[in-house]
């Protein structure tokens, strides 16, 4: 498989709906100290455009890293010929101390319907993957990494159906939370960039009950600076949840083409009973299907029962 590639400017990335791959996150990985690429590739039966993020990792050594990309990629018997063909042209326009490419892939996994037809309750160990990926290649040198830097398994949620339909389809547990909210008189409201450190300490509380790693402040802060200097290439939004003075729980969501992705969220860890997360997450998906969305990214939600 032949795959060529044209170097471009990262402003001139085409319109997607997968927020990673878009002139939006460029700029903010610009300001977090990424260096952005941006390629338009072709094949015999495949063409679009990827960014590439370089940073460095120290003693002259870089990595590349291609978040969520290729938007458009072939059908899954041919995903390892493909990704060798377009790393092998890659890697001819990037510096020599580039020492690896990194690719998250936005495609379906091979293992992905056996999993939702319960066939298969997990994707299998780190070698039979790297065996199936690797299968026809010319240098059996793709590796599986140990962990996600984006979100490999998630819920969509479909925006295209009256709200009723869309908590009809929901958990009764669930329908019964965002209505128990309501009735509680949770007010969810649009906040200004003024409001960022509220929400901040939130996710912080969050971070330590939940053990998540702790974004630094200056990552939210690139959010929404990126977005003052190219406002036609995604939208943020940050929602906070309140009942009376009490800031109970907030969500920053992103929208890009017709997807809205719940990018971050966070709560507090007091009055819990009052169902902030569930009023905020019900908000965004009135907030996205109101800007014409399709459909509402829940962020990372395992494909299984497993609290692991």
């Amino acid at each position: 498989m032949d795959v060529f590639l044209k170097p471009k400017e990262a402003k001139t990335l085409l319109p997607t709906d997968i927020l990673f791959q878009t002139v939006f996150w460029s700029q903010v990985k610009a300001r977090l100290g990424w260096k952005a690429l941006a390629f338009d590739f072709s094949s015999s039966s495949l063409r679009g455009d990827v960014l590439v993020l370089i940073r460095a990792l120290g003693n002259d050594i870089k990595a590349a890293y291609v978040p969520q990309g290729p938007e458009f990629g072939p059908g899954p018997d041919d995903y390892g010929l493909f990704l060798e063909a377009l790393s092998d042209a890659m890697i001819s326009e990037l510096e020599p101390e580039v020492a690896f490419i990194r690719y998250d892939l936005p495609w379906e996994s091979h293992y992905a319907q056996d999993i939702a037809r319960g066939e298969r309750s997990a994707p299998p160990e780190a070698r039979l993957l790297e065996l199936r990926m690797n299968f026809g290649t010319k240098s059996w040198n793709l590796r599986k990494m140990a962990t996600n830097m984006t979100v490999a398994d998630t819920y969509i949620v479909d925006l295209a159906r009256p709200k009723e339909q869309i908590l009809q389809k929901m958990q009764p547990k669930t329908r019964y939370n965002i209505r128990l909210s309501d009735k509680k008189g949770i007010r969810v409201f649009p906040a200004p960039i003024e409001l960022l450190p509220l929400f901040y300490e939130l996710y912080r509380q969050t971070a330590v009950r939940n053990g998540f790693y702790l974004c630094e402040y200056g990552y939210f802060l690139a959010l929404f600076s990126a977005l003052a200097c190219d406002p036609d290439s995604a939208e943020v939004h940050l929602l906070l949840a309140a009942k009376e003075q009490d800031l109970l729980a907030g969500a920053i969501i992103t929208i890009s083409g017709k997807t809205a992705t719940y990018l971050f969220g966070a709560s507090s860890s007091e009055k819990r009973n009052l169902m902030g997360p569930y009023a905020v997450h019900w908000a965004g998906m009135c907030l996205a299907s109101s800007r014409g969305c399709h459909t509402y990214d829940m962020g990372a939600v395992s494909p299984i029962q497993d609290p692991t």
